[in-house]
């Protein structure tokens, strides 16, 4: 299995992943906020968006600030897993008043549709350039463990189901075959004027992805979705990781 040079060692990347794992659980949660995710994906070096947390409006603008306009916010609490659901998300956000106006809407949003949730502030994030979406997921069967899924984004994998799995750990030749043998990869090797999708990238993602399930046992679900896909490099939009069951984390 081809195997990157991380710069975070791997006793390091597990201590991290420990400690965010034992965070989550001692607050009851069994799944990681979304910075919390990303931060997995970051010492693994995945390209990930970049974020802060705001925790009032002085916090939001220098935020918005320094990562750089057009911003997205998203509702950041320890009770709310699918932001979308609570009104918690906006995008597009091209200037200090509707990024204001924004956070102000979030936060009336989440007190409306779940006025029990812990607000614990909003993540400030960039909006990447728009690319062909693709997603990453991962699940763990009680009898063949964990597998790994690969499709494209959007109406491919919602409505056609365009997906393939395998078994983890995969090596470089898993990779390259569950990126071509899905229906839309005439898409990724470029289509009708665009460019191709840089598929050693995506390679180097699914393999990662591997990786961090070998190395984090406790992991039973994760989802890089969407994952943009450009003609140099990838970026991560949103992560999500569930812990499983009531395992705890041990070293």
């Amino acid at each position: 299995m081809r195997r990157v040079v991380w710069s975070v060692r791997q006793m390091d990347r597990r201590k991290i992943f420990l400690e965010i794992c034992s965070k989550a659980l001692n607050e009851g949660r069994n799944w990681l906020l979304e910075p919390e995710a990303k931060e997995i994906c970051r010492i693994y070096g995945l390209p990930v968006t970049k974020l802060g947390v705001a925790r009032n409006e002085e916090e939001l603008l220098k935020l918005s600030k320094e990562i750089g306009y057009p911003i997205v916010l998203k509702i950041l609490s320890p009770n709310i897993l699918h932001k979308s659901d609570v009104g918690g998300v906006l995008v597009g956000l091209k200037n200090e008043t509707e990024v204001l106006n924004g956070y102000r809407q979030i936060i009336n949003n989440v007190k409306k549709n779940k006025p029990d949730a812990i607000i614990n502030g909003v993540v400030v994030q960039e909006m990447a350039p728009p690319s062909t979406e693709v997603i990453i997921g991962v699940t763990k069967d009680p009898q063949f463990g964990h597998a790994i899924m690969f499709g494209l984004g959007g109406i491919f994998v919602e409505l056609f189901k365009d997906v393939s799995f395998r078994i983890i750990p995969i090596t470089k030749r898993d990779a390259e075959e569950m990126i071509r043998e899905i229906k839309g990869y005439a898409l990724l090797k470029g289509y009708r004027g665009k460019p191709p999708a840089d598929v050693n990238s995506l390679i180097n993602t699914l393999l990662t992805a591997s990786q961090i399930i070998e190395e984090n046992h406790e992991i039973s679900e994760m989802d890089l979705n969407p994952i943009l896909v450009y003609e140099s490099g990838i970026k991560i939009v949103d992560a999500r990781i569930v812990i499983g069951g009531v395992e705890k984390c041990q070293t």
